[in-house]
């Protein structure tokens, strides 16, 4: 019996130790509000989408031209016997899509019954700020094609502007496809 209150007395010691290196640990209330997105790269700028508003990221997958649409409509794909329609969204901005195609990818974007997919030059993964950080401004380093679609931007090595695809596929100039 007195060996067991021993491992017991040390499992006790244990204990203590462990909560006494915690104790330096930050509260709950003290913790900052985070915010987190899909980090992506159009030409050299950065960018970032909220969670929220990207249903999927594909490889670029083939696509069957549609004729009589505008210049940035790469075409039509067909996704888990859906169609869904491509849209390259660095000539839609006026820029030229980066020609390593093995990092190309597309933001799938299913809001309000409009179901497109945007091809970018890379996906650079979930990138996470701190939600205090958020400058509400877009600042000089928007463009002002696509300033419209942005929601202000945090900085940390560069600049991440928050770009919101929702607020893409709502515009009529993106919806207005047809040459």
């Amino acid at each position: 019996m007195a060996r067991s209150q021993t491992a017991f007395q040390l499992l006790l010691d244990i204990d203590q130790r462990c909560r006494s290196l915690a104790a330096g640990l930050p509260l709950q209330e003290t913790r900052q509000q985070g915010w987190g997105g899909i980090g992506f790269r159009m030409g050299e700028r950065h960018y970032v989408a909220p969670m929220g508003e990207v249903d999927e990221i594909l490889h670029e997958p083939r696509c069957a031209v549609l004729p009589g649409a505008k210049a940035w409509v790469c075409g039509i794909a067909n996704l888990r016997g859906r169609l869904l329609p491509i849209m390259d969204l660095c000539a839609f901005f006026g820029h030229e899509l980066s020609p390593q195609r093995k990092h190309r990818r597309v933001l799938v974007i299913d809001f309000e019954g409009v179901f497109v997919g945007l091809l970018i030059d890379e996906v650079l993964g979930m990138q996470h700020f701190s939600e205090r950080s958020l400058m509400p401004e877009a600042g000089h380093d928007s463009e002002p094609r696509v300033a419209p679609y942005t929601r202000g931007r945090f900085v940390r090595e560069q600049a991440w502007q928050v770009f919101s695809p929702r607020a893409l596929v709502q515009s009529p100039e993106f919806m207005d496809v047809a040459l």
